[in-house]
Formats: C-alpha cells, sequence, structure tokens
C-alpha cells in the first residue's frame, strides 16, 4: 500500500511543480521551486530501484517519471534561454519596463511639470466647488494640501495599480467630496 500512496503523493507534488514553475517562469514566483523538485526526485529514486509487480501500478510509476523527465528538459531549456536573455516571456517583460521607464525619463525631460501643474489646479477648483456645493468649509483648503495630498498617495497608488500613468478625479460620496485615482484610459 505504500507504493499506492506514494504514487497519488508523486502525482499531487508533480502537478503542484509544474504550476510553480510555470509561475517562477511568468515572474509570479520570485524563486526556482528547488526545494519541491528535489522532493519528487527524491520519491522517484525511492522507487526507481525496486521492481513493481503490479502492471498498473509500474504503468503509473513510468509514465509519471516520463512527465518529470519531459518537464524537466522543458525547464532546463527555458532556464538556459532566461540566462542568455533570449525567453520571450522575459524579453516581453524586460523590454516593457525599459519602455515604461524611458517613457517616464522622457516625459520628466520634455516638462511634464506643466502638465502635472494643470492637473492640480484642476483638481483644486473640482475639490473647492465640489464642498461648496455639500455646504463644507473652502477658506482651509490650498492648492498645496492637494498636491501634498497627491504627492503622498502616488507611490502606494503606482504599486497598487502598476502603472504610473494615473488620472485624478473628484467625486462625491457619501456627500463628502473625494479625490479617487484610476488609470487612464
Amino acid at each position: 500500500m505504500a507504493l499506492v500512496d506514494d504514487l497519488a503523493l508523486l502525482e499531487r507534488q508533480l502537478t503542484n511543480l509544474i504550476t510553480r514553475y510555470e509561475q517562477y517562469f511568468i515572474g509570479m514566483e520570485k524563486r526556482e521551486p528547488l526545494q519541491l523538485l528535489g522532493e519528487v526526485e527524491k520519491l522517484v529514486r525511492r522507487h526507481a530501484g525496486t521492481t513493481i509487480n503490479n502492471t498498473m501500478l509500474r504503468h503509473r510509476f513510468t509514465m509519471l517519471t516520463a512527465r518529470l523527465n519531459t518537464y524537466r528538459e522543458h525547464w532546463n531549456r527555458i532556464l538556459r534561454l532566461m540566462e542568455e536573455g533570449r525567453y520571450s516571456r522575459d524579453r516581453f517583460i524586460s523590454d516593457l519596463r525599459q519602455r515604461q521607464r524611458d517613457s517616464g525619463a522622457l516625459g520628466r525631460e520634455q516638462g511634464e511639470q506643466p502638465s502635472r501643474d494643470a492637473d492640480i489646479d484642476r483638481l483644486f477648483n473640482e475639490l473647492r466647488e465640489a464642498r461648496m456645493t455639500c455646504h463644507m468649509p473652502v477658506e482651509s483648503l490650498t492648492r498645496e494640501m492637494v498636491a501634498a495630498s497627491i504627492a503622498k498617495s502616488t507611490p502606494a497608488l503606482i504599486a497598487r495599480l502598476g502603472t504610473d500613468d494615473l488620472h485624478f478625479r473628484v467625486v462625491v460620496e457619501n456627500g463628502k467630496p473625494k479625490i479617487k485615482a484610476g488609470t487612464r484610459k
């Protein structure tokens, strides 16, 4: 019965290993799942030298071993391509990040500041009008407060939304005006 349990465990771990490697290759996992790979290989080595009399169990073990070997060759090929910088998904992500960095630097060089000042002025005016509409005081509201609020929340928004192309707008929720952020469409 230990062989039946080990084969079931091997199948579950192999499926999990395949998923974890795919996540690693697309960037969701930061590290290669070497520990899980070692556990799977240990299970395979445990029964590799033994004779399995049951034909069904021997076939299942052979198929799982062949599947592991096939995937291992596939993963080694992808890892080699990643090391050489020729892996397409890896190249796509690095090209995308480079374009974002370049466009951000280009925007700063070409004078992104006037556009930002115009956005802050627009938001300040809209927030002031929304506060007056909601019968809230506007005397203490300053343009610098709006700019500081946006500057404070921008890094967290960029991290959460995954882009620095943000659009701010004023909305009224529950009778209170708020500044909301979203991505540009």
